[in-house]
């Protein structure tokens, strides 16, 4: 059995699928990316698409009832490797790692393009206490 949660803060999916989907103590989000609710804009620069998009995730999360530190496993998609990792890496690091923070296990992938013009996404695993 499982429940889909779309929210009312965090930008609009791109396709027909929902925000995140929990099945028994766990919940997937489906990709979030840096966009703003109810318009297209991106965030310029790696550093803000970063922060923006580690927001959507936040607010994912708590619409669907679950908090930032019930993260598991993050699986990231950059556009730009090798000019991108060095700035991503640091901010995931003042974010998710340290006390107090989620430390989840993390695959970090190159792909050539996401669905619209951004340079950053997040996959995200929960485990809901």
């Amino acid at each position: 059995m499982s429940e889909s949660f779309q929210s009312s803060r965090a930008p609009e999916p791109v396709g027909a699928f929902p925000h995140a989907k929990r099945a028994g103590n766990f919940l997937f989000l489906s990709g979030i990316g840096p966009r703003v609710r109810g318009t297209k804009e991106i965030p310029q620069g790696i550093e803000a698409q970063c922060r923006t998009v580690f927001e959507n995730v936040r607010l994912v999360l708590e619409d669907a009832g679950a908090s930032w530190n019930d993260i598991a496993d993050v699986t990231v998609f950059l556009t730009d490797m090798r000019n991108d990792f060095a700035s991503y890496n640091r901010l995931f690091a003042e974010y998710f790692a340290g006390e107090g923070k989620p430390n989840p296990t993390r695959t970090t992938v190159e792909v050539t393009a996401l669905p619209t013009p951004i340079a950053i996404e997040l996959k995200v695993i929960a485990a809901l206490r």
